[in-house]
């Protein structure tokens, strides 16, 4: 998580509703440089690139039929915007400046996959590798980083099998069970945090062996939990109808208490959260509406502390 601070520009206002475009279909959202963010569409993939001083921005990275984008996170080393790729198995790289595709990784082989299938669903980039989550298949995929950040092919990619506390709930005929959602990373890449959205419990994973260890609470959860964010021992939990959890972690990441809930009456069932200066921004995902073309979309700009 990288924390930015504010620029003092002249017209700068850091409104407090940032609108998207109609119909976009928002689920991830990711603090690039500068004031830059990035939000990316669940109806085509595309990337939507604006600004959190202005409020203004336009499409990055157009649509394509097929495509999703969920989780997105940006390696400032090469200005890199990785990306969740969905039901498609993928995890892409865009340069995050033009758009350009940079790279695309395979994690599924979907002529074999079984149903559900995959759902590539968040990521996070430390300095070693990318990580991204599955909410059908219990891995975590690591695309291994060189100096700088610089991006391998794809053979270079491992899927590490989750193990230990972290088992994974069956899919319900007739719905769709979600397992690993958000992923976060302590500072030194030493650790992974992982929700599971179907019970609402939190997780340490080991990146090198995908060993989980129950982050104990006290007994309780953070239900629907969706995306996450982790500034030193606090882990913000978007819950969407449930609005965002703030939970105060223990050092060594095996214990916490849930300090608090933020909420706010603009909120539309937020999705995941970005953070800037002292602000949370949260993704009105609006999950309880059906899509089309005129539904309107926005973020929430919220304090932090």
């Amino acid at each position: 998580m990288r924390t930015m601070k504010p620029s003092a520009s002249p017209g700068v206002t850091f409104p407090k509703i940032i609108l998207l475009p109609n119909g976009w279909q928002p689920e991830g959202i990711a603090s690039g440089s500068g004031t830059s963010f990035y939000v990316g569409s669940l109806a085509d993939g595309a990337i939507y690139a604006g600004d959190f001083g202005t409020g203004s921005g336009s499409v990055l990275v157009p649509g394509q039929s097929g495509l999703m984008a969920m989780g997105m996170c940006v390696d400032q080393r090469g200005n890199d915007l990785f990306v969740a790729g969905a039901v498609g198995g993928q995890g892409r790289v865009y340069d995050a400046s033009s758009g350009a595709l940079l790279r695309t990784y395979q994690f599924q082989d979907m002529s074999n996959a079984s149903p559900p299938g995959t759902l590539v669903n968040d990521v996070i980039v430390t300095r070693e590798a990318a990580y991204f989550t599955d909410s059908f298949d219990a891995f975590v995929y690591r695309v291994p980083l060189g100096p700088g950040g610089a991006l391998p092919d794809q053979s270079a990619v491992d899927r590490i099998p989750l193990s230990g506390d972290l088992v994974y709930v069956p899919q319900v005929p007739g719905e769709l069970v979600f397992n690993s959602n958000g992923i976060e990373a302590t500072s030194n890449g030493e650790w992974l945090v992982i929700v599971q959205t179907a019970t609402g419990n939190l997780f340490r994973v080991d990146p090198q062996t995908g060993v989980t260890k129950l982050i104990d609470l006290g007994g309780a959860t953070v239900p629907i939990g969706d995306g996450l964010l982790l500034a030193d021992s606090r882990l913000y939990v978007v819950q969407n109808w449930l609005n965002i959890a703030v939970v105060n972690l223990s050092d060594d990441l095996t214990s916490g208490a849930i300090e608090r809930t933020i909420a706010d009456p603009a909120f539309r069932v937020p999705s995941t959260i970005a953070s800037f200066g002292d602000s949370l921004y949260a993704v009105n995902a609006r999950f309880d509406t059906t899509p089309g073309p005129s539904v309107d979309y926005d973020i929430v700009k919220v304090p932090r502390d």
